[in-house]
């Protein structure tokens, strides 16, 4: 039996792939800052699949906590077979006026631990020949986010390492995916200041949804996984568009 950890695994995104890859047979170990909210989850889990439920609280914010997760995972003799760097959050708002501190942060978690974290736990992976890493990202890789720029650039980080990753690992036997939503129906849309767009209250996708085509496309080895035709669309259309089109329609999109 595999064991998966799931970052970011206490609502959204995260919470719904916990129960996918719980559904799938997978033990789990879920970790956020909410240990109520994890606990929860993990006695649902553990009633609808009869897997192991595991949870560590962890703010991967904060510096040096991805190693402190993998020690805590260590300590406790868990190995995880399967990785989803879920954590991640984003602030609308311009760059010179959004805090410095918040936004330190949110390259902390988007980037920093994403990397630390797929860093600290590859090689035992490697050595099994089995299991891998699922990112998710953001369809906010495809172009620059004016007025949520540090969030845009972190997802382009995302996509491109993720990408990269797929291929140095190719014939490894070790799955390499990068899940890429639109917008979703989580409180990501309310932490960010995001859910009053009028794209977000339009397009938004079920987390559930979004949830099981990157399970699908991380159990099939998918590269890259956008969930939702309109979402596909948005992708495709930017990439025939020059760069300074696409930066201007953004920026109207978040309000300037």
């Amino acid at each position: 039996m595999a064991t998966t950890l799931i970052t970011g695994a206490s609502s959204g995104i995260g919470r719904e792939l916990s129960k996918q890859f719980a559904a799938g047979g997978d033990d789990i170990v879920i970790t956020a800052r909410s240990e109520s909210e994890l606990n929860n989850l993990a006695d649902e889990v553990r009633r609808a699949w009869h897997v192991n439920a595991m949870v560590i609280v962890c703010d991967l914010a904060q510096p040096h906590a991805a190693d402190k997760l993998h020690e805590e995972l260590v300590t406790r003799s868990i190995v995880v077979d399967n990785l989803v760097n879920n954590a991640g959050f984003g602030a609308l708002g311009k760059f010179a006026e959004l805090s410095p501190d918040r936004q330190t942060e949110m390259l902390m978690v988007n980037v920093v631990s994403l990397t630390r974290l797929t860093r600290l736990l590859l090689p035992s992976m490697l050595e099994r020949g089995h299991g891998g890493v699922l990112n998710v990202g953001s369809i906010a890789a495809y172009q620059a986010g004016p007025n949520m720029c540090v969030y845009y650039a972190s997802k382009a980080y995302v996509l491109s390492f993720t990408d990269a990753l797929h291929e140095e690992l190719r014939g490894t036997g070790l799955h390499v995916t990068c899940l890429e939503p639109g917008p979703t129906s989580t409180g990501f849309g309310d932490d960010s200041g995001m859910s009053s767009l009028p794209i977000f209250q339009s397009q938004a996708m079920s987390a559930e949804n979004v949830a099981k085509a990157g399970y699908k496309a991380y159990r099939n080895n998918t590269d890259v996984v956008i969930p939702g035709w309109k979402n596909r669309a948005l992708q495709t259309s930017a990439g025939f568009l020059p760069r300074f089109v696409t930066r201007k329609i953004t920026a109207k999109i978040h309000g300037s």
